[in-house]
């Protein structure tokens, strides 16, 4: 079973919502700051929110800024990204990442070495 699971990718229209979840197994996301990244086709991968493992520090890319809204479940061990004004340019392919230092806010993805996800495919069409 793999340690981090993403789920809730789907198509929407421009303007739609979509929440993400990160869930975990064999590991407590408390302490663990998680990372949200996307990969659009033919684009670097780019980190866009993220939830430190120090008092829930929040973090986001400008460009998701007041429209993204990431979040920690202890109860249910995930971490959910709401997305909300979705727009084409959304489109792309969403991985949570784990680390337990103190990696939040930076994006560098060697710095996000302990687990990754397989990722859930976001399509937002105009």
């Amino acid at each position: 079973q793999l340690p981090l699971v993403e789920s809730g990718g789907g198509l929407v229209q421009s303007g739609g919502s979509l929440k993400l979840s990160c869930a975990a197994s064999g590991l407590s996301l408390d302490t663990y700051a998680i990372a949200w990244f996307r990969q659009a086709p033919g684009t670097e991968r780019e980190g866009i929110s993220c939830i430190s493992n120090h008092r829930d520090e929040t973090d986001y890319l400008e460009s998701v800024k007041g429209r993204f809204a990431i979040s920690r479940d202890s109860a249910t061990n995930t971490v959910y990204l709401q997305m909300n004004s979705l727009k084409p340019e959304d489109t792309a392919i969403y991985s949570c990442a784990a680390d337990r230092g103190p990696v939040c806010p930076y994006y560098r993805e060697s710095y996000w070495g302990d687990y990754w996800g397989q990722g859930t495919q976001v399509t937002v069409s105009s």
